[in-house]
C-alpha cells in the first residue's frame, strides 16, 4: 500500500509540474500586461520600467524557474491586475466555488445514483420511462441554457429564488459560507441545481447500465436462489461489483464540475474564482492564471488519487491480484 502510494505521488509531482510549465508558457501568447496596466497612452521609458520590475525582460525559462521557487516556498505570486498576492485572491474566491461544486455533486451523486438504481430495477414502469426522458433532457442541455430556463422560472416568474449573487456570509476564520442563512441556502440552489443538472443525468444513465448488467450475472441468481433478501443481493452484493466504473465516472465529474462552474458563475454572477479568472484572461494575468490551472490540475490528480484507493477498498480483488511493479492496475472499463 505504501510503495502503491509513493508511486502515485511520484506521478503526480510529475504531472504538476508538467502542468505549471505548459500554462506559464501557454498564458504568454495572450497578450501584453504590461499594455493592460498601464494603457496606450504611457512612453515606452515608463512600459520598460515597469516591465523591469515586473520581471518580465527576462527569458521564459528564467521566469518560469522563479515562479515555481515561489510555488515550492508557498507564495503564488503577484496579480499584475490587482496587484495583490495571488493566494490572498483565491483564498477570497474558493469558499464559493468551493461550496457551489459540492453541494452540485452531492446532488448529481445522490439523485443520479438513486434514480438510476430505480430505472435498473423497474426499467418496464412509466416512471422509470420518465426519468429517461428527462436524463436525455438533461444531457442534450447546454449549461447556460438550463441557468437562463431556472432564473426565468424560479426568479423572475415565480419570485421565490434570487437570480444572482451569493446572499449574505458568514465569516469563519477566513472561510466565507453561504450555508449557514437563509439567503446565502435560497441563492445557492439555483446555480448548484444548474451545475447538478448534466452530471446527474450521466450518473444516472452510468449507474442503470452498470447495475442491469450485474444483475443478469450469475451470482446474482444464485443469490436469489439462496433466498437472499432483494435489498441485500441489490446493495450488497449488485451495487457493491458495479461501483468500480461509477466511482471512477464520479470521481473525474466532480472535476469537470469546478471546470464547468466558469460557465454557472457567469450566469448567475457568481463571486467565485470564474470572475477572477476571466478578468485574468482579459488584462493577460499570468500569475492568476497559473496558479487558478494549478490548482485545478491539483484538484484532478488528488481526485485521481483518492479513485485509486477507493478501488483497493471496494475490491478485494485488487488487493490481492492487481499488484504488477508495485502499482495497481485500474480496472479496465467495458
Amino acid at each position: 500500500m505504501i510503495r502503491f502510494v509513493l508511486s502515485r505521488v511520484a506521478q503526480a509531482i510529475l504531472v504538476m509540474a508538467v502542468v505549471s510549465f505548459g500554462s506559464f508558457v501557454l498564458f504568454e501568447y495572450l497578450g501584453d500586461p504590461v499594455e493592460n496596466m498601464l494603457g496606450q497612452e504611457a512612453t515606452p521609458a515608463e512600459k520598460l520600467q515597469l516591465r523591469t520590475e515586473l520581471g518580465l525582460d527576462e527569458p521564459v525559462f528564467v521566469r518560469f524557474f522563479a515562479f515555481a521557487r515561489q510555488i515550492l516556498r508557498g507564495h503564488l505570486g503577484i496579480s499584475y491586475h490587482y496587484g495583490r498576492p495571488v493566494a490572498d485572491l483565491l483564498v477570497e474566491r474558493a469558499p464559493a466555488t468551493i461550496e457551489l461544486v459540492l453541494l452540485s455533486a452531492l446532488i448529481a451523486v445522490s439523485v443520479g445514483g438513486l434514480l438510476g438504481i430505480y430505472v435498473a430495477i423497474r426499467p418496464n414502469r412509466r416512471t422509470s420511462s420518465a426519468i429517461m426522458a428527462v436524463s436525455l433532457f438533461a444531457t442534450s442541455l447546454p449549461t447556460f441554457v438550463t441557468g437562463s430556463l431556472l432564473i426565468y422560472a424560479f426568479a423572475v416568474e415565480a419570485h421565490v429564488l434570487p437570480a444572482f449573487g451569493r446572499g449574505e456570509t458568514v465569516a469563519i476564520g477566513a472561510w466565507t459560507t453561504g450555508l449557514l442563512t437563509a439567503s446565502g441556502l435560497k441563492s445557492i440552489l439555483l446555480p448548484s441545481v444548474t451545475l447538478a443538472f448534466f452530471q446527474f443525468a450521466l450518473i444516472l444513465r452510468l449507474v442503470r447500465s452498470e447495475m442491469r448488467d450485474v444483475m443478469r450475472e450469475d451470482f446474482i441468481k444464485f443469490a436469489r436462489a439462496r433466498g437472499l433478501s432483494s435489498n441485500r443481493i441489490l446493495f450488497r452484493h449488485a451495487l457493491r461489483n458495479a461501483a468500480l466504473p461509477i466511482v471512477t465516472v464520479v470521481g473525474v465529474n466532480i472535476g469537470n464540475l469546478l471546470a464547468y462552474s466558469v460557465i454557472t458563475e457567469t450566469v448567475f454572477q457568481w463571486p467565485g474564482l470564474s470572475k477572477l479568472f476571466i478578468d485574468a484572461v482579459q488584462f493577460a494575468d499570468v500569475p492568476v492564471l497559473s496558479a487558478y490551472f494549478i490548482m485545478v490540475s491539483a484538484t484532478f490528480v488528488a481526485i485521481n488519487l483518492i479513485v485509486d484507493l477507493t478501488y483497493l477498498v471496494i475490491d478485494p480483488r485488487i488487493r490481492a491480484g492487481a499488484w504488477v511493479g508495485g502499482s495497481a492496475r485500474r480496472p479496465r472499463l467495458a
